[in-house]
């Protein structure tokens, strides 16, 4: 396993109750973390009659670790699975939190972790006269729906948490900017891009380009190149995975993909 030079200060930018692990990864390497969250997360009053009656559904989409955590937490710590229902991950660590709360998993992609990798699955080709329901986040991407509503089933969504923009003081992480002390960020959602850039301000905003940037999918790699990062290198979600494409990132045995 390979080490991070001692002064390599990474900067982590996942909301403050998910950075934990990643932070300890990074310290165990031998590098500086600086945690910086640039999203908040925030649960939603979910309609809990609407969890009460899974039963109605033929299929229940987790689109996150976060969307089965705040359904549990809307439904005092518990989610009952109907005999008939199937639930499906969008990715590992969903699959895990699902797994946690002591619920089987009945579909994950093996490879991917994104709602193309799920659609592309076999059982979910045709679905007509089926009944769905989404558990996520309010917003976001309405693709899985739209896609699942095109091959002939009634899908409902069940909002659970929300994202928001932190209020807090930049600064530190400016002055570590300014003065070239930082090596890499780490940012692990295209709404985290957008409020990091906006909470750092221009100056500060336009140094952060120049350092190596570390993301989770070739969506985010095309937004942060679009954004005028300059080195951008795509991980797997793993906190494992995504130290690992640090590390050698910062070692020079991975270049990253180079925006001219």
């Amino acid at each position: 396993m390979s080490s991070l030079p001692g002064d390599a200060r990474i900067l982590v930018t996942r909301p403050r109750h998910q950075a934990e692990t990643l932070c300890r990864l990074i310290r165990e390497r031998g590098g500086i973390a600086v945690p910086f969250p640039a999203l908040e997360i925030e649960p939603m009053p979910a309609r809990q009659e609407v969890l009460s009656r899974l039963k109605s559904f033929d299929w229940v989409f987790f689109i996150s670790a976060n969307a089965v955590n705040f359904a549990l937490l809307a439904n005092d710590g518990r989610i009952a699975k109907p005999m008939g229902v199937r639930f499906a991950a969008i990715g590992k660590s969903t699959a895990k939190a699902l797994c946690k709360a002591g619920l089987e998993v009945d579909l994950l992609p093996e490879k991917g972790f994104n709602s193309e990798a799920l659609l592309a699955m076999a059982p979910l080709q045709n679905l007509q006269g089926s009944t769905c329901l989404i558990v996520r986040g309010q917003g976001g991407r309405e693709l899985l729906g739209d896609t699942l509503r095109s091959r002939g089933a009634a899908v409902s969504c069940l909002e659970v948490y929300r994202r928001l923009k932190p209020e807090a003081d930049p600064g530190a992480v400016q002055r570590q900017l300014s003065e070239g002390l930082m090596h890499a960020s780490i940012v692990t959602s295209g709404e985290a891009l957008q409020n990091l850039q906006e909470m750092l301000g221009v100056e500060a905003a336009n140094q952060l380009r120049s350092i190596p940037l570390v993301v989770i999918s070739g969506r985010m790699e095309r937004l942060a190149a679009a954004r005028g990062f300059k080195v951008i290198a795509v991980s797997e979600p793993a906190d494992a995975a995504i130290i690992e494409t640090v590390t050698v990132l910062i070692n020079g045995e991975q270049r990253g993909r180079r925006i001219e």
